[in-house]
């Protein structure tokens, strides 16, 4: 979800991967990982970022903006 989720955003604002991954100050490769699913857990530290960079929430990042009901 991650995956298909960013390269969305990063489309959306007409970004390539490197520019991406110079905007966040990570690699290209971790940006490229990520996009591709390789990369299954990537650090908060990665996805604080990221989501920074986008301007976003981490729900917004992952694809989940809906509340979530908990059940008890």
């Amino acid at each position: 979800m991650l995956s298909k989720r960013l390269k969305e955003l990063r489309k959306e604002k007409g970004w390539s991967q490197q520019k991406l991954a110079e905007t966040t100050g990570l690699s290209f490769n971790a940006i490229t990982k990520i996009e591709q699913g390789l990369a299954k857990h990537p650090t908060l530290k990665t996805l604080l970022r990221l989501s920074d960079a986008f301007k976003i929430g981490l729900d917004e990042l992952v694809g989940r903006s809906e509340k979530v009901s908990q059940k008890r």
